[in-house]
């Protein structure tokens, strides 16, 4: 991974995210964006025909860039010398956070996005239209992290499958592999099931998933584990409380816009009680 784009609203959480973002640029030896999204009034639905003024608008611009600059300070200053010093660019635009991410993604080479959350506990109602939005919309990797996630060697990550669509996990594992060994971290693959016992059919899918991945994945760290629980947030919350998991990564898969609206997605529902850091792969299309 070569840059790492962080959103900010300045917020307290957007803050933590952006020392966290930046601790594991540092870690792993890449550059950073810190980008903010500029809200203007007339594009919100409730200002109607409204026509924000161009002088505003740069103002709000001006204002975005002094709140970034400062961030950025703010990061630099805390940062210890020695071993890989990030580069911290800035960007702003006025718009919606997930068309700012995204066009900013295609002109340049983003290999993760990584913003904040709410507390934990909260329901995915409460998660944010943002971060439902980005999780919903990403085209690229993205880190969820909460005001309660403290920085540390990530050496466990979880890999969450329900072997639904193996061929697109295998996708999103492989593209986790390059992180996993500079990290230096082994791989968990987890599958939440309810029930008395794995059925003779998934057996068979775990072990063709599992072959496939020893050929070709050439990463000895790959670990398989199954969960008994009948809810999956609540299996893997427990994996991730008793596991010694530092990480835990989901495959958002697209849902219809009435599922979208009447529930929430596994990535968005774990997004809101785990302490760790979520890594969302959107799915391949």
């Amino acid at each position: 991974m070569k840059t790492l784009l962080v959103t900010t609203d300045f917020s307290a959480n957007a803050k933590h995210a952006a020392e966290y973002g930046y601790k594991l640029a540092k870690q792993i030896k890449a550059n950073m964006v810190l980008c903010n999204a500029v809200i203007v009034p007339a594009e919100m639905p409730q200002a109607g025909a409204v026509v924000w003024p161009m002088d505003d608008l740069e103002l709000l611009l001006g204002d975005s860039t002094i709140g970034l600059e400062s961030l950025k300070a703010d990061l630099e200053k805390a940062a210890i010398t020695n071993g890989f010093i990030p580069e911290i660019t800035i960007k702003n635009e006025p718009g919606i956070l997930t068309d700012v991410v995204e066009s900013y993604a295609e002109s340049q080479s983003v290999d993760l996005v990584v913003m904040g959350t709410h507390g934990e506990g909260m329901s995915s109602f409460l998660l944010g239209n943002h971060c439902k939005n980005m999780i919903a919309n990403t085209t690229r990797p993205l880190m969820l992290i909460s005001p309660d996630t403290q920085f540390v060697p990530l050496k466990k990550i979880a890999f969450a499958t329900d072997f639904a669509d193996p061929e697109n996990d295998i996708q999103s594992l492989f593209h986790l592999i390059p992180l996993a060994k500079i990290l230096g971290a082994e791989i968990l693959l987890t599958h939440v099931y309810d029930g008395e016992e794995l059925t003779a059919e998934l057996k068979k899918t775990i072990s063709d998933f599992m072959t496939h991945v020893s050929n070709k994945a050439n990463y000895p760290h790959i670990y398989y584990r199954s969960v008994r629980n009948s809810k999956v947030e609540a299996g893997l919350s427990w994996l991730c409380e008793h596991g010694q998991v530092d990480m835990l990564v989901m495959v958002h898969r697209p849902h219809s816009f009435v599922y979208r609206l009447l529930k929430s997605s596994h990535s968005e529902k774990m997004a809101g009680r785990i302490t760790i850091p979520l890594l969302v792969f959107p799915a391949v299309k």
